[in-house]
C-alpha cells in the first residue's frame, strides 16, 4: 500500500516527510495541492486540517510530518504497515 502526501513546493515539513518515507523505502503519490488547488479542499474534507504535509496510508490519516516522525519512532508505523498487509492479504 502506498502512501498518499497533499503538499506543497514551498514547505520543508513536506520535503522532511518525503524524506523520512524516502529513507524508510516506503513509496508515497505526491497530491501537489499549489498546483491542483481543488485538491486542498479534498486534503481538508479527509483530513480535517488546512496544513501541509497531510499524510494518509490508505484512508488511515497519519497527520503532518510532526505525527509521521513520531510515528516511526514508537513503532507505530511498522505496526500500521503490517496491519494494512493484513487487511490487503
Amino acid at each position: 500500500m502506498r502512501f498518499q502526501i497533499y503538499l506543497n513546493g514551498f514547505c520543508p515539513y513536506c520535503e522532511m516527510a518525503c524524506e523520512l518515507l524516502d529513507s524508510l523505502g516506503h513509496e508515497y503519490d505526491e497530491i501537489r495541492i499549489d498546483l491542483e488547488p481543488k485538491q486542498r479542499d479534498v486534503m481538508v474534507e479527509r483530513s480535517g486540517r488546512t496544513s501541509v504535509p497531510q499524510i494518509f496510508l490508505g484512508e488511515t490519516h497519519i497527520g503532518g510530518y510532526d505525527d509521521l516522525a513520531a510515528l516511526h519512532r514508537s513503532g507505530g508505523l511498522a505496526e500500521l504497515l503490517a496491519q494494512q498487509a493484513g487487511d490487503e492479504g
